[in-house]
Order: C-alpha cells, then sequence, then structure tokens
C-alpha cells in the first residue's frame, strides 16, 4: 500500500472548488478518482483503503457488480417517472423491506433527512387531539433539514440558525426516568437511534429501547427509531433494533439502503401509514426506477453472499484487534456492533485520522475524540488485517507522544 504526502490533488481541481464550490464541508486535500470494493484511488494514483467507505452509505464496498448492473440496465429503460404512476421495481422494494422487518409499508425519498422529516410529519397527522411534541436524545443525529436537525440535541447544529421548530424536547441518551418525565398530553413521539451513529456510535444500555417501547405503548405514543446509519444489515442483522426484540411503529433507512445510489425510506406499520393521505407529503425523486432497482439489487447480494453472517464475523475480528488497545492511556472505550465501530480516545482524534491517511488509510473522526469505522460487509480477511495494523500503530504512537 503505497504511503502519501501533501498535498494530495491536483491545483487545477483545487482551484475550480475555491472558484465554484460554495466551501460548506471540511475537505481533505484529496481528490477521488476511483473505486472499487474497500479501495479507492486518488488522481494522482495513490490507492486507500477506505474504512469509511461514502460515509457508510458504501457498505457493499465500492462500486459492487450487482449494483452496477442493476443501475446500467434500469438507466437505458427509464430514468424517473413521478410517483403519479406505479413502476414495478418499487413495488418488490417495498415488499423485500416490509418483509425483512415489521411488516410495513413504505414511504420512499432521497436522504436520511427527508425520511426522518416524513417521520416527524407523520407522527403528527396521526397522533390524536392536535399531539405535536417529540422527544429525541442528546448524541442523536437526524439530519440537516430544519424539523430533522431541531430533533437533533447537539448545540452545535444549532448555531446561529434559529429559531428552531416548536415541539421538541431532549433526554439523556438511556435515561428512560428522564423520557417518562418529559412526556405531557402534547406528546406524540419518541424518536430515537438505536445505535448512535454520529454520537460516537453508542449503545443502548440494557432494557433502554424495551423501556421506550412500554413507555410508548402505555401512553398512546408512537416510536420511532432512525437507522439511517444503524440499518440494512450493518449490524449483522437486518436491522439494529432486532439485536434488542423491540419493534417501532414507523423506521426510517437511507445510506446504504441502495449500496451507494442515493435513495432512503420511512417504513411504518399499516395502521400508522394510512395517515399519510394523498397531497399530504411527497418526494419527487423518491423511489425513482434507478434507486428501486439499486435498493433491490443491494438486498439480494447481502442475502446471496451471505454477507449478514459476514458483518458479525467481521466485528468480531475487529474485537479481537483492538483488545490490545483498551492497555493504551489514551483509549477511554471501544464500542462494537457488526461493522459500527468506536474507539472513544481521551484526546483530539482528528491528527489520527490524518497520520492514517497519510499511510493509506481511509478513517472517520466525530464528535471530537471518536474514530469511527464503517466498513464495507464484503472487507476480506487481509484488507481488515492491513487496515488494523495502520490504525493500531497510529494509535500507539499517538499515544506514546502523549506520555
Amino acid at each position: 500500500m503505497s504511503t502519501t504526502t501533501a498535498p494530495k490533488m491536483s491545483p487545477e481541481t483545487a482551484q475550480l472548488f475555491d472558484d465554484y464550490v460554495i466551501p460548506n464541508y471540511g475537505r481533505y486535500p484529496l481528490a477521488l478518482e476511483r473505486g472499487e470494493g474497500s479501495y479507492v484511488w486518488d488522481d494522482q494514483g495513490n490507492r486507500y483503503l477506505d474504512f469509511f467507505p461514502g460515509w457508510g452509505c458504501n457498505l457493499l464496498g465500492h462500486c459492487p457488480a450487482p449494483i452496477v448492473e442493476a443501475v446500467q440496465d434500469q438507466v437505458a429503460k427509464l430514468i424517473h417517472v413521478p410517483n403519479t404512476w406505479h413502476t414495478e421495481a418499487q413495488g418488490q422494494w417495498a415488499k423485500l423491506l416490509s418483509e425483512r422487518s415489521f411488516g410495513g409499508q413504505a414511504f420512499f425519498c432521497n436522504s436520511g433527512a427527508e425520511a426522518n422529516e416524513a417521520a416527524i410529519k407523520l407522527a403528527r397527522l396521526h397522533s390524536p387531539n392536535g399531539r405535536y411534541k417529540i422527544i429525541t436524545f442528546t448524541g442523536g443525529f437526524h439530519g440537516r433539514t430544519f424539523a430533522a436537525v431541531t430533533a437533533t440535541a447537539q448545540p452545535k447544529y444549532h448555531e446561529d440558525i434559529g429559531p428552531l421548530l416548536p415541539g421538541f424536547s431532549y433526554a439523556p441518551f438511556g435515561d428512560l426516568e428522564a423520557v417518562q418525565a418529559k412526556i405531557d398530553d402534547e406528546t406524540a413521539a419518541i424518536l430515537v437511534e438505536p445505535i448512535q451513529g454520529e454520537g460516537g456510535i453508542r449503545l443502548p444500555p440494557e432494557g433502554f429501547l424495551q423501556g421506550l417501547r412500554k413507555l410508548a405503548d402505555d401512553h398512546d405514543l408512537l416510536l420511532i427509531f432512525d437507522e439511517v446509519q444503524a440499518g440494512c444489515g450493518r449490524t449483522g442483522k437486518w436491522f439494529a433494533h432486532q439485536h434488542f426484540g423491540v419493534e417501532p411503529d414507523i423506521m426510517t433507512l437511507a445510506k446504504s439502503i441502495c449500496g451507494g445510489i442515493a435513495g432512503a425510506a420511512m417504513l411504518a406499520t399499516k395502521e400508522v401509514a394510512l395517515s399519510l393521505r394523498p397531497g399530504m407529503h411527497a418526494a419527487t425523486f423518491g423511489g425513482n426506477p434507478i434507486a428501486a432497482r439499486a435498493g433491490i439489487a443491494a438486498i439480494k447480494m447481502i442475502e446471496q453472499d451471505g454477507l449478514l453472517e459476514r458483518a458479525t464475523l467481521l466485528g468480531e475480528a475487529f474485537r479481537k484487534r483492538f483488545a490490545p488497545l483498551e492497555e493504551l492511556a489514551t483509549i477511554t472505550e471501544i464500542r462494537i456492533c457488526g461493522l459500527m465501530i468506536g474507539i472513544e480516545l481521551s484526546i483530539d482524534a482528528t491528527p489520527v485520522v490524518q497520520q492514517c491517511m497519510d499511510r493509506g488509510l481511509l478513517v472517520n473522526c466525530t464528535q471530537g475524540n471518536v474514530i469511527r469505522l464503517l466498513p464495507a460487509m464484503n472487507l476480506t480477511d487481509k484488507e481488515l488485517a492491513a487496515g488494523c495494523d495502520i490504525l493500531v500503530q497510529v494509535l500507539k504512537d499517538f499515544t506514546e507522544s502523549k506520555t
């Protein structure tokens, strides 16, 4: 694997971005040109092992053949039609998702934020007597649109954009008593990530999701699971809540749902789904033929290649590889569920990301001090070993430099 040093992109590309692209992202000086499996190449010919492919969207790796073939076939037949018409692929996609979850119905859109907007609107539409309040959790993340960002209980996402949408209140993640205290006669729903992604790969305490289900049932509330990051097989089950034996009334999905193609869905029980009446909500490109074919191909690839089982095995392999890190003074905690991996540090993790990139490995930092990995389900044993060797060495080097 090649070792790279800055600068890592052509000055021409850098100038294009300086001149024409709004700088609302913190971008690395890297221009990616192509990808295959768990590798990407930049425009200088350098290869990188990607442990954070597509911000979690590329759960099947870069350019998986079944997705590529499905999209290539579909794009030559029919690219887009509005949802005033039917397409067989959209119906089949909804059926496959329903059969693997809780038997509900699907509304299709294009991103996790859109799916959560739909869930919030549906919760208000379905709740009796004008109930509209929704309880969410500290450390959660639900998107950047206004309802979704208001639901996101992290102040850094609220800076300078107020006033926010009314009706949201925040409870500490894992604290059932705090949730109970926030329920009143105007509460409509509880919205939670079964496993927090942007919050640092935080798993729920034992009994927490079960407790939320009971609170929702006792107070006639809807329970909404945001599985935008955790869903679609990443944890070794189709959906993260299946690890805990709890079913939601509404679930949101995106990121890896289409194997890297833009797509998202909100699933709701049939009883709740009826409240999303014609004309109440829409998404122009939602469930378009290309996304639907990609979504179908992704589900079939996962099942035909045994990738749910593979995700579980890879998660355990990462756990074994990272076990020695727990002895390092800079490691606070290691959290793993399938292919959701968080390594919490007692120091700023940003330089760790840069050092890994300089050595040919792409990882992510979230919450300032958590190294987050969302690798592909078809990562090979050799790739896992190579990437872990780099990350472990970088973390050891940083620990030595701090002691």
